[in-house]
């Protein structure tokens, strides 16, 4: 190995031991930190690995490029995921559906009526379920309440609640500068948008109290 390559493994090891310092206690016992090894993968995501076990994967490259209080609310929102129980799961339905769909095909050819309608059932059955997974207004949806809990998290270890908006609303504005596709962009700013929102409605709350002498202004 050369010296670049261990210096880069080193760092890499240094940053998943910090990231599993800012796990809630609760979590640290079956969610785990990785380096993604896919090709072209997503600068942060989850899954479901085994029974009670959680595996969070980061593109380390895209990573390092982004600020610590950046990264810090982006990890943040993918516990929050994680919290929520709405990380990817093993993928079924797409199995589902092609098993569902060649028994109905098999079934039309030896006419075999209530073989075809089940078949026909588990490729229906297939097909909604994978149409709600990937629902871009349940995504999104989910999404904007992970950043919510993100913002939750990073008070629980020390932010600001401005501190805590400020980091994601930058963290999501970078993504949105550095993301070509049309969609995925659409939907950091659909998160984004419902961030100033919530930043809105909290400086308005804080301002209340306030004027009520309970805090300082926001």
């Amino acid at each position: 190995m050369t010296s670049y390559a261990a210096s880069t493994a080193r760092a890499e090891m240094s940053e998943l031991r910090r990231l599993k310092t800012l796990l809630p206690p609760e979590l640290q016992s079956w969610v785990s930190i990785e380096v993604a090894t896919a090709v072209n993968p997503t600068l942060i995501t989850s899954e479901e690995i085994g029974r009670d076990e959680v595996e969070v994967q980061i593109d380390m490259p895209k990573w390092d490029q982004l600020a610590i209080d950046q990264r810090n609310l982006l990890f943040w929102h993918e516990i929050g995921r994680v919290q929520a129980d709405t990380i990817p799961r093993d993928g079924w339905e797409m199995a589902a559906l092609a098993i569902g769909l060649g028994g109905a095909v098999g079934e039309l050819w030896v006419q075999d009526g209530l073989l075809l309608i089940l078949a026909a059932g588990l490729s229906g059955f297939a097909g909604w379920r994978l149409y709600n997974k990937n629902n871009g207004e349940k995504v999104t949806r989910e999404a904007i309440d992970a950043d919510e809990r993100a913002i939750s998290l990073a008070t629980r270890f020390g932010y600001t609640l401005p501190n805590a908006y400020k980091s994601l609303g930058s963290a999501l504005k970078s993504l949105v500068e550095q993301t070509p596709k049309k969609q995925q962009r659409q939907r950091y700013e659909s998160r984004l948008n419902a961030l100033k929102k919530s930043a809105a409605k909290a400086k308005e709350r804080m301002q209340q109290r306030s004027n009520s002498g309970e805090v300082s202004s926001y």
